[in-house]
């Protein structure tokens, strides 16, 4: 399987797996059913973190594709901007269905605000990604690049191309965004370990999971802080990232945002008050989750070793 078939089979979760989505949570709203509520947030949130892999293979598929003659540079860019554009509000739609579960076990249901930022957002970001999937299916249809190709223009004037050149013309974006990365890894890991540490037994004299409930979402910061300064890099430099290395990089974060899921959703690790030991099972999940995240950095940190980064 090549980069190209690997993006053609990711491309179709985010679509179907949103509509899906949305279809369920309208369903919920009306019917008050609150665990359909639920489910659908979950579904929203998940393909919001598998969007993340699709988003990079498309960047694979573009280098092995780059050499075809027959390729239409401009329908390309304009694939790669769309996509972007979707991308960011599939993110949004994501972090508010990740919120709004999280605020569900303090209130014991789902906020009227939240519902409607969820439901506003998911509807666009399902439009947008429609858009993205129809402009990438027309790259393949010789046919119409003609014609296309005259609608999109200019591809130079992208949003994606327009913002690495603006990185490029400026010193100061790309070290900014490396210190604001590193401050949001610290949140994310530190929150990570706290979290999962307490579920192997360390600190347990003193601490409930209830208490530690509440960092979760300073661990969601220093994930959204991280998610948007590394997709800043990726869009200014592409070439930089690409080859399995980061690719696996981005499936340990999928698999990671999948951990969370477990200590937010299930009432087993709600039992575990101060001076009480996790089961078996949940310090497995715990120790998978440090293990993910350790994974994520060492991949991280060998870009420039084993991948093409800098």
């Amino acid at each position: 399987m090549t980069a190209a078939h690997l993006h053609l089979l990711l491309n179709h979760f985010p679509t179907v797996a949103f509509s899906i989505g949305i279809g369920l949570f309208v369903a919920a709203l009306f019917g008050k059913n609150h665990s359909l509520q639920r489910v659908s947030l979950v579904i929203l949130f998940l393909t919001a973190a598998l969007t993340i892999t699709t988003y990079v293979s498309g960047n694979d598929a573009q280098q092995e594709l780059i050499e075809s003659p027959d390729l239409p540079a401009a329908l390309v860019s304009a694939h790669e901007s769309a996509a972007l554009v979707a991308f960011l509000f599939m993110q949004l739609t994501g972090f508010f269905a990740w919120l709004g579960l999280w605020l569900w076990r303090r209130a014991g249901r789902l906020a009227a605000w939240n519902a409607g930022v969820v439901l506003i957002l998911a509807v666009i970001s399902f439009g947008l990604m429609a858009r993205a999937a129809n402009m990438g299916g027309d790259i393949r249809h010789t046919e119409i690049h003609e014609s296309k190709e005259a609608a999109v223009g200019d591809e130079t004037q992208t949003l994606a191309r327009s913002w690495g050149a603006y990185v490029e013309a400026h010193s100061w974006v790309w070290p900014s965004a490396e210190t604001l990365h590193f401050v949001g890894l610290s949140l994310l890991f530190g929150v990570v370990l706290i979290v999962d540490l307490r579920m192997l037994g360390i600190g347990k004299q003193s601490l409930s999971f209830a208490a530690l409930y509440q960092l979760l979402p300073l661990g969601m910061l220093g994930f959204t802080i991280n998610l948007a300064t590394g997709m800043m890099f990726f869009v200014a430099t592409p070439k930089q990232y690409t080859g399995f290395l980061f690719f696996f990089k981005m499936v340990l974060i999928v698999l990671g945002a999948i951990n969370v899921l477990y200590f937010m959703l299930l009432n087993e690790p709600w039992t575990i008050d101060e001076g009480r030991d996790a089961s078996n099972f949940t310090k497995l999940v715990a120790a998978a989750a440090i293990f993910i995240w350790i994974a994520v950095l060492f991949c991280g940190h060998m870009l420039p070793f084993f991948g093409n980064s800098f």
